[in-house]
């Protein structure tokens, strides 16, 4: 059984060595090969000139840069494994968790695995452990929230980075996304076509905008007509 790492990168000149060398460390089930596609989206700083560097990685190029959603569409296509992980460039999401995710979808009981951030992550406004980024919790957790009025299911995280998917359930959906919108499309065709989605507790190291986190507010209006359009139509 193989597992497919796709990469969707976009200017993180600053992580890219780091994030592949963590994810190549992993150690997985004896029986699991991994293969670790990294689909650059026309970054337009040095990480490409970093990519040359790390060998043993499946390397895909835009000339022009078209969004997350497209690099993780352009992973897919050249992806071979049994089952088919994304793994964001920076160093927000953690490795490690690799064989937890797998697991359900390994043992045969599972299709989907989402990493959840979210389950028995209680909003705290003051002290010293307040939550970071307090508008994106809001954000995600209202997004989850229309979610599971939608489609009448039980996801804690609907926006996590960490999807899991086996290779089957991708070959039977199309996915139009071009960038944050793949996180609602995905998780709404999913859904729709019956598919349970099993959630297992992550950590994350969160980043700022000063790092380089990308996402905005106004992907969270396209979220939510994202979701609303999917349920409807196809």
């Amino acid at each position: 059984m193989k597992l497919s790492i796709i990469v969707p990168v976009y200017n993180e000149e600053k992580t890219i060595e780091a994030i592949i060398k963590r994810v190549k460390s992993v150690k997985l089930p004896k029986n699991i090969k991994k293969e670790i596609i990294v689909v650059d989206d026309a970054s337009n700083d040095q990480t490409q000139h970093y990519l040359r560097d790390i060998k043993d990685i499946v390397i895909k190029r835009h000339h022009v840069n078209q969004g997350k959603g497209t690099a993780i569409r352009t992973g897919f296509k050249y992806a071979k494994g049994d089952i088919v992980l994304i793994q964001d460039a920076d160093l927000e999401y953690d490795p490690k968790y690799y064989p937890v995710l797998i697991q359900p979808i390994v043992s045969g009981n599972k299709k989907v695995v989402y990493g959840t951030r979210l389950k028995d992550y209680p909003l705290k406004l003051a002290g010293s452990k307040k939550t970071p980024l307090i508008t994106h919790y809001i954000g995600n957790k209202f997004l989850t929230l229309v979610t599971n009025i939608l489609y009448g299911s039980k996801v804690t995280d609907m926006e996590t980075g960490y999807k899991v998917f086996h290779i089957s359930v991708l070959k039977g959906i199309r996915i139009n996304a071009k960038r944050f919108d793949f996180e609602p499309e995905i998780t709404a065709k999913i859904l729709k076509r019956g598919y349970k989605i099993h959630e297992v507790p992550i950590k994350v190291n969160l980043r700022g905008y000063d790092e380089g986190k990308k996402i905005t507010w106004r992907d969270g209006f396209i979220a939510v007509w994202t979701l609303i359009r999917y349920k409807f139509f196809d």
